[in-house]
């Protein structure tokens, strides 16, 4: 039996689309499974933790974006029962960090039936998996104005916050612990990395992997708005880590204070300080 999760709102209404081509697939395949999709965020986690305990499960099947990835794994981290991610949101970057077409559910679950399931790292922190980046600094700045636009919609919340808040943005002091090293600095950015990609495609951390047992930590320095403007377009190819505001390190155990806010996955986290481990083979999953 496998469990059936689908986000209908996710990518503009993409998630509804895409979930009914999985469920033709299924239909078609005689793939016996269980629809617990739920009317809400909360009502989709709650029948996720009873179906794993009323139901044999072969595995979860999840249809949208990064934020239904970051639901599921809180209850799959650390079980034998693997997940199959079906893009069907805005940004899948969790999705394209395994490899998979973005436009193409049938062969994503072609791919999946038909071979084997891998284990993939997690991040943890403060208590909560995380599949792909956690972050601090700008963009998280950037997110609490986007989610307080209740009247938009969409990409466009995120450049028009992005125009409100860069003007007046100022650097932050941060005291971090990576590992047994310790140290004090100012950040316009900070990306915890367990894969290379957020915001839709964003390579903030372009050489981070998730079977290395090894978070990439990006800290971009103070610069001016001028010069952020610059380097910003070239987060897009990962040209931006040559910068010289720009700091790469990685590590296992990281912790970081500051007067700030800390989102995961493009969910919220809360205020630092935040402490994150990477958790080795958490996840079973499928890539191409």
């Amino acid at each position: 039996m496998w469990l059936l999760i689908i986000n209908p709102s996710s990518g503009g209404g993409k998630g509804q689309a895409v979930g009914e081509r999985v469920k033709a697939f299924l239909n078609q395949r005689a793939v016996k499974y269980v629809d617990i999709s739920g009317s809400s965020y909360e009502s989709a986690a709650t029948n996720l933790r009873s179906a794993l305990k009323e139901f044999s499960i072969k595995g979860v099947i999840i249809v949208g974006g990064d934020g239904l990835v970051h639901l599921a794994i809180q209850e799959l981290a650390g079980s034998e029962i693997a997940l199959i991610v079906v893009p069907g949101g805005t940004g899948n970057d969790f999705a394209r960090a395994l490899g998979l077409p973005l436009d193409q559910p049938e062969k994503v679950l072609e791919n999946c039936f038909m071979g084997a399931a891998r284990t993939i790292d997690l991040g943890l922190v403060n208590g909560r998996y995380f599949a792909a980046i956690l972050s601090t600094g700008f963009d998280s700045i950037v997110n609490e104005r986007a989610n307080r636009m209740r009247f938009i919609r969409g990409q466009i919340k995120y450049t028009i916050s992005i125009l409100l808040e860069l003007p007046f943005f100022k650097p932050r002091t941060y005291r971090f612990s990576i590992d047994d090293l310790e140290f004090t600095t100012q950040a316009m950015l900070i990306a915890i990395a367990n894969s290379p990609s957020y915001g839709g495609g964003m390579l903030v951390a372009p050489d981070a992997r998730f079977d290395d047992a090894t978070f990439d930590v990006v800290i971009l320095g103070p610069v001016s708005t001028l010069e952020f403007l610059k380097v910003f377009p070239k987060v897009f190819t990962g040209r931006h880590i040559t910068h010289p505001a720009v700091k790469v390190m990685r590590g296992r155990s990281i912790k970081v204070e500051a007067d700030a806010v800390a989102y995961a996955d493009g969910e919220r986290i809360g205020k630092l300080p935040i402490s994150a481990e990477v958790s080795s083979k958490a996840l079973r999953t499928w890539t191409m």
